[in-house]
């Protein structure tokens, strides 16, 4: 790329790292996640495009040209974040320092001075790439010019314009001016959007015919464009990027002026330093990295295949990509089968995948299984495609065979993106995979829990890579087909690259999550051997009474149309229960009910919490939350769980999803058992169709006030961790505290209020939320608040220090120091902000529970394999473990249970966990 001017648009990149990127700060509170993604964008870009000449172009203090024609240009923005401005100055100091010329030319934008350089660049006979995000910029492209787009992967050169816009890059103005842009508030021909826009400048060749031929267009639309006339041409010139800015105080020649430099390394390392970039520095300061050698990540990337638009660092920029150098093999014969294990069993890791013919873990069948020992060389062992002409596969039961040992030896390691799922399939088929060292979903869910962890996002984000997406190979709705249907050499292409992409993710990740030992702790001590224990939760599954179910599913039914019937005769009409808009015509129409709040689009609301407030006063609304409630337990438990018992097992098994909530939290899903309401009757009735089998018991073991021991222990408030040391009832002890009397006189009433103000507190609970809890005016929900605080000053300190750690560093952490990040925490709308807040209160506490509850389930199971026994876990639920254990077990169980779930960590106050047992779940709790 010797001949090639790489320019960015500067402007452009601030904003799209600002709001890329969590709010992250440097060690004294300073914003950084704008100079964080631009430093890194930029890295990557100049690996990616090692061209001779760069620039990075920004927008210069002060008006241009198109203020001065139109006022209202780009009035409607809103103004630059603050804690964006403030790492304006930095960031250019860091695009300098990393060898970048820049250029500021007041008077005019950033897109005109990268239009001029553009002309130029072409006229000296340079290839131009032009990095941007800017749709306007597209009215440059020719067969110099081309753009690219770093976030979505995205390139455009002539071709990839009509692509997009259906115009080619000289109508690009044309069809800009007729849309409008909004952006920058210049006004369209009002309703014309696209379609129509393509449709007039396919008709009329460009924006001039479309004005002669105005008399001619019909409907709404044509009046709306003959009322635009005067202003088209206006909208033009805002929209027509200068070509001929005046440079000649900014630079001399582009091959004079714009030389790519190496970067100043000492400076670099400075302002990494001075700004808390832990990870760049460890990059900048390997001595093996060359000049402007990119992260680890991008390195990665640079090596990774280019596909669906990706672009990668040897390509041909006015020309097709190149293949990459990959090596995929489809593996058909013993001969080649004999190589791979040759290759697999003396790797140090290897990378696995299997295809299947369905998401459903307990019952999806293996149709082939891919490894990948290093980047860019990986196979493919088809063992069950059925085709039309399908070649000769090895049998799936050969394959196993001869991979059996490797599989189930623990010394062998192996990493994949979401193992337990591969487990699995694994293990409906007879192989037990062990040697589970690593696994990419988990290393993204670790340092990084905000993002998304799919695949997909994680080649693009980490890799700058476009995997081959699923629909691409299967389709999608009525005519997708299953994975053993699709042809053996597209499948290669496709499950080849989840085990390379794979093995490449691993290694651009890991770096960040064993550079910290806190998370490092979480990955290897939580999250994996979690994993392990979930795949066997999922398969014991959980022994279900289908008959006793069948027998609530129709009790359910009887009522709901009793409470059906009840709501038409208070209506005095009938009406669908399930419409939103009847019920609110019925309420506020007919009732004259008051309106509690707006949806919205500004219509009265009738979501649950309207209807709570309203079944205060009125029969309607009460009768109404019944039947929604009752209806809810009826088609989402009753009627489907006896559906799901698997006819192989006999049980239903439920999918742990362990990658979802940033707390730590496991979700539970096809079917969900974590929100089994307890607190209703008709939810415990359900509860006792979870049933042991004849000769066991069902054992349940939950945590004690897990959250408040761990405020104690957090915040190391004197009058708590007291409390607790003594074993006395937290309740009373608050109310004591907070009422000032003997704990022996506290009232019920009083217990009651404390334990609301102790557990509404940890969720970050306002005056307002207190007393609509309670029941009690404002005023004295706030008296009580004052009084918990003067008594628990430890709490109150605990719960400021974390809201302006929080605003700092753009996270919380749990005790054993998983990050709870929060994007909203600084955002400037105020309820969002308000909740993140309360979130940072309540986060430690529900993650280090959730935490707790993971090691617990570890031990659990180490001591039930340990010493050979017949129990098993068959359910997590939060901070309860449920367990099936034989009779003669149950003894032992109920001894060991306890010491081992308060034993998992040492807290400042005990831990400690209560044993129940039953025949049914609910006996059990």
């Amino acid at each position: 790329m010797q001949n090639t001017l790489l320019l960015v648009d500067g402007s452009s990149y601030l904003y799209r790292a600002f709001h890329a990127l969590p709010d992250l700060r440097s060690p004294d509170g300073y914003p950084t996640g704008a100079m964080h993604g631009m430093v890194n964008m930029l890295r990557r870009l100049r690996a990616d495009y090692p061209a001779a000449y760069i620039a990075c172009v920004f927008d210069a203090k002060g008006k241009t040209f198109r203020d001065d024609m139109y006022p209202e240009y780009k009035a409607t923005r809103a103004s630059m974040p603050d804690d964006l401005r403030l790492q304006i100055e930095p960031i250019h100091e860091a695009v300098k320092a990393m060898g970048w010329p820049i250029l500021m030319v007041e008077g005019v934008e950033a897109d005109d001075v990268i239009g001029t350089l553009s002309v130029q660049a072409a006229q000296a006979g340079m290839n131009v790439v032009v990095s941007t995000g800017d749709k306007d910029l597209a009215q440059l492209v020719n067969d110099k010019v081309m753009l690219i787009n770093t976030m979505t992967n995205e390139k455009m050169d002539e071709a990839g314009v009509l692509a997009k816009f259906g115009v080619p890059p000289n109508r690009i103005i044309d069809y800009l001016t007729l849309i409008g842009d909004t952006v920058d508030n210049v006004p369209g021909v009002n309703k014309c959007g696209p379609k129509t826009a393509l449709k007039w400048l396919t008709a009329y060749d460009s924006l001039d015919g479309v004005i002669a031929n105005a008399d001619k267009i019909t409907g709404a639309v044509g009046e709306n464009l003959r009322s635009a006339l005067e202003w088209l041409p206006k909208g033009r010139e805002l929209i027509t990027v200068k070509l001929d800015c005046d440079l000649s105080e900014h630079m001399v020649t582009i091959s004079e002026s714009l030389v790519a430099r190496g970067e100043d390394k000492e400076t670099l390392l400075a302002f990494f330093g001075k700004y808390g970039f832990k990870t760049l520095l460890r990059e900048l300061g390997t001595p093996s990295a060359p000049v402007g050698a990119p992260g680890k990540a991008a390195a990665a990337a640079a090596a990774a295949p280019a596909a669906g638009g990706a672009v990668s660092a040897n390509m041909d920029m006015f020309g097709e990509a190149p293949k990459l150098s990959t090596n995929y093999e489809t593996v058909l014969t013993d001969e080649q089968l004999d190589k791979w294990i040759a290759l697999i069993d003396p790797a140090k890791l290897t990378a696995v995948d299997t295809e299947t013919t369905s998401l459903e873990p307990m019952t999806a069948q293996m149709v082939g299984i891919s490894l990948s020992v290093e980047p860019g060389v990986a196979c493919y062992i088809p063992v069950a495609h059925s085709y039309q002409g399908v070649p000769g596969q090895l049998s799936r039961e050969h394959v196993l065979a001869r991979l059996k040992p490797w599989l189930e030896d623990a010394t062998k390691l192996k990493v994949g993106q979401n193992l337990k799922y591969d487990s699995h399939i694994f293990a409906n088929h007879g192989v037990t995979l062990r040697g589970i060292e690593h696994d990419t979903l988990l290393e993204s869910y670790v340092f990084e829990s905000h993002r998304t962890h799919d695949m997909d996002s994680l080649a693009l984000r980490h890799l700058n890579h476009t995997t081959i997406p699923f629909v691409d190979v299967c389709g999608k709705g009525a005519s997708m087909i299953t994975f053993d249907k699709v042809e053996i050499g597209r499948a290669t292409e496709y499950a080849a690259e989840d085990a390379d992409i794979t093995l490449r993710l691993h290694q651009a990740m890991i770096g960040e999550v064993e550079s910290d030992a806190k998370l490092n702790f979480i990955y290897r001590n939580i999250e994996l051997p979690t994993a392990v224990v979930l795949q066997k939760i999922e398969r014991n599954g959980v022994h279900i009474d289908a008959e006793l179910l069948n027998i609530q599913s129709a009790e359910l039914g009887a009522r709901i149309a009793e409470l059906e019937a009840k709501a038409h005769e208070l209506a005095e009409q009938p009406f669908n229960l399930g419409s939103p808009k009847q019920i609110g015509e019925i309420f506020f129409e007919k009732l004259k009910l008051p309106v509690v709040k707006k949806t919205p689009s500004g219509a009265p609301s009738t979501d649950e919490e309207v209807l709570q407030k309203l079944a205060e006063d009125y029969p309607l609304p009460k009768v109404l939350l019944e039947y929604r409630s009752l209806s809810k337990l009826k088609s989402t438990y009753t009627d489907k769980l006896p559906k799901g018992i698997n006819q192989g097992t006999g049980r239903v098994h439920t999918n742990y999803a362990q990658a979802v909530a940033v707390t730590g939290r496991l979700a539970s899903n096809d079917p969900n058992l974590q929100n089994i309401p307890i607190r209703t009757k008709e939810g415990r009735r359900i509860r006792e169709a979870f049933i042991a089998p004849p000769g066991s018991h069902i054992v349940s073991a939950d945590y004690s006030q897990i959250e408040l021991r761990i405020m104690a222990h957090i915040s190391e408030d004197a009058n708590m961790l007291r409390a607790f040391a003594d074993g006395v009832d937290i309740h009373r002890a608050t109310a004591a505290e907070i009422f000032g009397v003997p704990p022996e006189e506290v009232s019920s009433e009083q217990r009651r209020y404390a334990k609301v103000i102790n557990f509404g507190l940890i969720y970050g609970m306002s005056a307002f939320g207190l007393a609509g809890n309670l029941g009690i005016e404002r005023g004295a929900a706030q008296s009580y608040i004052d009084r918990y605080f003067a008594r628990f000053s430890g709490v109150k300190q605990y719960m400021d220090d974390t809201r302006l750690q929080a605003k700092a560093r753009g996270y919380v952490e749990t005790v054993f120091g998983r990050r709870l990040w929060l994007p909203e925490i600084n955002s400037p709308n105020g309820p969002r902000r308000q909740g993140a807040e309360r979130a940072a209160i309540n986060a430690p506490m529900q993650g280090t529970a959730a935490d707790l509850i993971k090691l617990a389930m570890v031990a659990v199971q180490d001591w039930l394999e340990k010493d050979k026994l017949q129990t098993k876990m068959i359910m997590q639920v939060h901070d309860e473990l449920v367990l099936e254990v034989p009779d003669a077990e149950l003894s032992l169980v109920k001894e060991m249970l306890p010491k081992l779930m308060a034993g998992v960590a040492e807290l400042k106050v005990p831990l400690t966990a209560e044993v129940g047992v039953g025949k049914n779940w609910d006996e059990a709790h």
